[in-house]
């Protein structure tokens, strides 16, 4: 390995350790889709220990399309009962208020927070602290993506199978916090 990419691992590691002292909390969702009228369909608390905070569907004001449902394997049927998200949102915030938030693609997921809220006609008025450990793996592995003239990007499930984690990349929200975590563990060099 170059001394150049063994020094960023060991940045990345340094940087990690000193995220993982914060005792973040991890986020997933998924979601109805990927545009910006799509809404949260599921979400998983995890705390900086493992312990599930919080876990619930949430039902989304359309119907789910089949193409979201045949990655995620959620159906409209199975959120019919589930609180929608302005009412979910008053019970995430105050587990999420003041804490690190720790995502596999944190860009995503603080998007679709948001804008599952605005669906409802409600302002976002928060201003997160957020690890992004999707780019942090970037860093870690340091290859340059000259199509995106920038760090190649990972899937969760790429990152999950560097470091041997066998805990699957299912599109489950509860199965892809866990892994986000352990991922985030294994780039500090730390069990998870």
């Amino acid at each position: 390995m170059p001394a150049n990419q063994l020094a960023n691992k060991q940045q990345v590691m340094q940087l990690v350790r000193q995220k993982l002292a914060e005792k973040p909390v991890y986020i997933d969702t998924e979601t109805t889709g990927i545009t910006r009228t799509d809404e949260i369909l599921e979400i998983v608390i995890v705390d900086w220990d493992g312990s599930v905070l919080f876990e619930s569907f949430i039902r989304p004001q359309k119907p789910i399309p089949p193409e979201s449902t045949a990655i995620h394997g959620i159906t409209s049927d199975m959120v019919e009962k589930a609180r929608p998200w302005p009412i979910a949102w008053q019970q995430i915030r105050p587990l999420v208020a003041g804490r690190l938030l720790a995502m596999y693609n944190a860009e995503f997921d603080m998007r679709m927070m948001q804008q599952s809220l605005e669906q409802y006609r409600l302002p976002w008025r928060e201003n997160f602290d957020t690890l992004d450990i999707m780019d942090l793996f970037s860093q870690f592995i340091g290859e340059w993506d000259p199509n995106r003239k920038a760090l190649r990007r990972y899937r969760l499930e790429q990152a999950g199978k560097y470091f041997k984690i066998p805990i699957p990349n299912a599109h489950h929200a509860l199965e892809d916090t866990l892994l986000a975590r352990a991922v985030l563990y294994s780039m500090a060099g730390l069990p998870y």
